[in-house]
């Protein structure tokens, strides 16, 4: 056993490395949804608080999710 074979470099070198560069895909997909969210809000934003909907909130917020579920399912394919 040489210790020098088991020394590959600074401690904590890849944590702190993974650290800044990695990131979780729930926040891939939470961010993915938020701008697909976005463009589909703007799209359908005057019929939802048009009086039409219910709880215009509510559907808003179904459909935030919507676009998070979507975006993590095309990160997974993907």
């Amino acid at each position: 056993m040489i210790p020098s074979t088991y020394h590959t470099g600074l401690p904590l070198q890849d944590l702190l490395f993974g650290a800044t560069v990695y990131f979780p895909p729930a926040f891939k997909a939470v961010c993915l949804g938020f701008f697909i969210w976005l463009i589909l809000h703007r799209l359908f934003r005057e019929w939802i608080y048009s009086g039409e909907v219910w709880h215009p909130t509510l559907l808003d917020l179904s459909l935030f999710v919507i676009c998070v579920s979507s975006a993590l399912a095309f990160l997974v394919v993907f």
